[in-house]
């Protein structure tokens, strides 16, 4: 099926449109997460850059579609999602498994240049030079919950209400079996990447250590910029208006975009 701006709109939620920048940051969520995650990062960097975000099937408006389980998959749709957002260049930005999402993708549009793109910044997520075995998808529903309990990222009140919380297992289960069977595969000598990568992780986070997310630098040839923030896996909330300052200062210092 060839794409259409049909996939894109299924694909790509655009809260607080801003045609009038020049350029797109596009947002990634985590395993088990929506596109209304970063909804108040967009209302916020909406200021800065036209910003979109991404909506896995599975979920929300999408919950009815199938479930993508593996992360080749999931890079093949939303690319095609962002073929039709050509018309302004791109950085993508990606927390946890959207990290892995955003580099990939990144591989992906470098690799083809049909996407005039500017840098990644990954953001909860060690580099995918750091391999570790994790297996929490394999496991039952009760084990699920309480690794989505540890790490923070769910709704409370979705947590609290038991019906709604056996909905979202399953996409939760499939967005883990994706990033947990992820393994980097080099395609050649050298870094992955051309482009410039900033990294941001929490300082506590039980998933990442410091060294693994600064492991990020040997997969560029381009610069490199690394921040850490007090909080755990999910540093962004609790620090969302420092985290906005550091895209805000990525986008025009670390990429040199204008913006406002």
């Amino acid at each position: 099926m060839s794409t259409t701006d049909e996939h894109s709109e299924l694909w790509i939620r655009n809260f607080h449109p801003a045609p009038r920048h020049p350029h797109r940051l596009v947002l990634l969520p985590h395993a088990g997460g929506s596109a209304s995650f970063f909804f108040p990062f967009s209302r916020e960097l909406s200021a800065h850059t036209d910003v979109s975000a991404v909506q896995y099937p599975g979920r929300q408006e999408r919950r009815a579609e199938p479930l993508l389980d593996s992360v080749d998959a999931l890079v093949e749709q939303i690319h095609r999602a962002l073929l039709p957002l050509a018309d302004k260049p791109l950085v993508l930005f990606g927390h946890s498994m959207g990290a892995v999402l955003s580099f990939e993708l990144a591989r992906r549009i470098e690799a083809e240049g049909r996407i005039p793109f500017l840098g990644l910044i990954a953001s909860g997520r060690r580099s995918p030079l750091v391999h570790r075995e994790e297996n929490v998808h394999t496991r039952g529903d009760e084990a699920l919950i309480a690794e989505i309990r540890a790490l923070s990222g769910t709704d409370a009140g979705v947590l609290a209400d038991e019906e709604l919380l056996r909905m979202v297992l399953p996409a939760i289960r499939s967005d883990y079996k994706a990033i947990e069977t992820y393994r980097y595969r080099s395609e050649g000598p050298g870094p992955a990447l051309g482009c410039p990568v900033s990294v941001l992780t929490g300082e506590t986070d039980p998933r990442v250590s410091l060294d693994e997310a600064r492991a990020w630098r040997d997969l560029t040839r381009g610069g490199f910029a690394f921040r850490s923030f007090p909080g755990g896996h999910f540093y962004l909330t609790p620090q969302r208006d420092a985290v906005v300052r550091a895209i805000v200062e990525d986008l025009t210092t670390f990429f040199r975009l204008p913006v406002s």
